[in-house]
């Protein structure tokens, strides 16, 4: 599986999930933009994947804002001429049960999970179009937006939302050669679920039949295989990777 020759966009890269699939694309030969609210935090990553010997550009982006969105891809091109693979990973959570839950936090999750997501496959989609070689696009999901989750209402509208964009997407593009998959993590060892008291993750363990939290590369080497040319007969999909904590 090669990935050399393309250009990849990775939002929220920073870190976690999204800076491992940004290093599983470095690693199959893409060059990489990648963004996160901290230009800092965006550069930093983007030094780490250059000293690993990829071609990267870390850059300062907030989803939300859809100037922000066309500025990352109009840099991106600046830069590196074309754009290919777009993943839409950029997320946030404000949790809260329904009844507590103030307007600026469901409205602030929405935007930048599910409006975010819109904003960024928008901008792409125009030099990927306009290239006439396809392109993919990846969204980041969530098994909750399958199963749900209390106190989470924001997030897994969100993420529902996000599966519904995926496939209108999908239907769309689809003549053009551009595939839109997303891929739905469960419970994976990052930053967040380190951060849950320990008897929390023991009930969550609990509920996935694999009897472990799943790591971060493990998401990464599915959005490479989707980004790749051996998945151009996939589109329209959601991939859970969530051991086996929920299927459809």
């Amino acid at each position: 599986m090669s990935l050399v020759g393309k250009v990849a966009v990775v939002t929220g890269g920073s870190r976690g999930i999204g800076e491992a699939i940004a290093g599983a694309l470095a690693d199959a030969g893409a060059a990489l933009a990648l963004c996160a609210r901290s230009g800092e935090a965006a550069t930093a990553a983007a030094k780490r994947l250059e000293a690993r010997g990829a071609q990267a550009l870390g850059l300062a982006a907030d989803v939300a804002n859809p100037a922000d969105a066309e500025r990352l891809v109009t840099t991106c091109l600046d830069r590196f001429s074309r754009l290919d693979i777009l993943v839409n990973n950029a997320g946030i959570t404000r949790d809260g049960l329904v009844l507590r839950m103030k307007d600026d936090e469901w409205e602030q999750v929405l935007r930048v999970n599910l409006s975010g997501a819109f904003h960024c496959a928008r901008a792409a989609l125009r030099p990927m179009l306009k290239q006439r070689q396809g392109g993919r696009i990846v969204n980041i999901g969530s098994v909750v937006g399958s199963m749900g989750n209390p106190g989470q209402a924001n997030y897994v509208a969100s993420k529902a939302g996000l599966v519904g964009l995926t496939k209108a997407l999908a239907k769309e593009v689809g003549s053009r050669g551009v595939t839109v998959n997303a891929v739905a993590p469960g419970f994976i060892e990052t930053e967040m679920t380190a951060g849950l008291p320990a008897e929390v993750q023991q009930g969550y363990r609990a509920q996935i039949p694999l009897g472990r939290f799943g790591t971060a590369r493990e998401v990464a080497a599915v959005v490479a295989f989707l980004a790749s040319e051996e998945a151009a007969y996939i589109t329209g999909q959601v991939i859970h990777v969530n051991g086996g904590m929920w299927s459809s």
